[in-house]
């Protein structure tokens, strides 16, 4: 095995680049050899900032031959056409989520990977921290029994109030089910398996956003997309959940996310996160007892999937955050949509393996 980091490239060098800058660092997997914007002052900043060896223009990322993997940290509606790009390049890709906007743009992608012999992963990877895989450990062992439902909810008022430039929140690719929905459905799959079918309903409950942060104080936002979304979701082990997203709730005390099996019930933590209280109910305890947590990967550890897919491609095995595991989520999601709109059940095509869990990551 070819024990030399990977050489990986970054496209995209707004908010989100500087948690995977400078977890990158943390892995002897991988060594971020170049960082690239559309803004390239961006790029040269975060270069300077993390330690970047070089700065540079998408398209010079993307020549660059030594480069095999790239991570498209672009806004939603770039994902599928960068991320198209980078396999053509003959590079592997680990994006952001979502995988893409659409079905059929998230198809492509994982084609034209296949066709190319390359790799396709994607966030979330926060089922991957010490929480997550603290639950996983004990819904395997049989601590809850058979697992025969679960609840989630992500409930806020939108970002309009923090995030500097919120508008994209609003427009396709965003909203509550596609901007926080893949923690939550991913985490769901990585416990419980593939989804088989979903009915949801949704509405746009304002149709627009007065931005209170200060870059863009007192701007309006058309709202495009929903952003009162409930669904649920029957999985193919034959649990069925119960799914709400939103950003018209102003304050709430719905539990993040419980898995409630034949022996007992599992509370977990907020899905956008490594770590947090996990809580175990056994048949016939008169309450919660508090689970110490695995040792694992804890704050935010953004990161862990393109180091993981890195070693994956290394080791010829699939990787944890995978392709298909991304792909079939965005099916879930625009599933919900979909039900929501017409009313009528949907049966979700695609699958996935639940994925494995997480050894140890090499780590510098």
């Amino acid at each position: 095995m070819d024990n030399n980091p990977m050489r990986i490239g970054m496209i995209g060098c707004g908010n989100i680049s500087s948690i995977y800058l400078k977890n990158a660092q943390r892995f002897a997997a991988m060594s971020v050899a170049a960082c690239a914007d559309l803004d390239l002052a961006r790029a040269q900043a975060k270069a300077v900032e993390f330690g970047v060896p070089r700065a540079c223009t998408v398209a010079e990322l993307l020549a660059d031959p030594t480069i095999e993997l790239v991570v498209n940290l672009t806004i939603p509606r770039a994902h599928a056409s960068v991320g198209q790009a980078v396999l053509e390049a003959g590079k592997s890709l680990y994006t952001e989520k979502p995988l893409a906007l659409t079905r059929e743009e998230g198809r492509t992608l994982l084609e034209q990977a296949r066709e190319r012999g390359l790799r396709v992963g994607g966030a979330p990877d926060t089922f991957l921290g010490a929480a997550w895989q603290t639950g996983r450990k004990l819904i395997d062992e049989g601590a809850i029994g058979e697992p025969v439902a679960a609840i989630a909810h992500m409930l806020c008022h939108g970002h309009e109030g923090w995030h500097p430039d919120p508008a994209f929140y609003y427009q396709p690719g965003g909203g509550p089910l596609f901007d926080m929905g893949p923690y939550y459905l991913t985490a769901l799959v990585s416990l419980l398996g593939p989804v088989r079918s979903v009915t949801g309903a949704a509405r746009a409950s304002f149709p627009e956003r007065t931005i209170t942060s200060q870059a863009r104080r007192g701007e309006k936002i058309a709202v495009e997309v929903p952003t009162h979304v409930a669904a649920v979701l029957q999985f193919a082990s034959g649990a069925i959940a119960t799914l709400v997203t939103s950003f018209d709730v102003w304050k709430s005390e719905a539990p993040r996310l419980e898995i409630h099996g034949s022996e007992g019930s599992l509370s977990l933590p907020d899905p956008n996160g490594f770590d947090g209280a996990v809580r175990l109910h056994r048949a016939g305890e008169a309450g919660w007892s508090d689970i110490p947590l695995i040792p694992g990967f804890r704050g935010n550890s953004r990161g862990i999937g393109v180091a993981d897919l890195a070693e994956a491609i290394r080791d010829k095995r699939p990787p944890r955050a995978s392709g298909d595991l991304t792909y079939h989520v965005l099916d879930v999601m625009q599933a919900i949509h979909e039900t929501a709109a017409d009313g009528q059940r949907r049966t979700i095509e695609s699958t996935c393996e639940r994925p494995a869990a997480l050894a140890d990551l090499t780590s510098s």
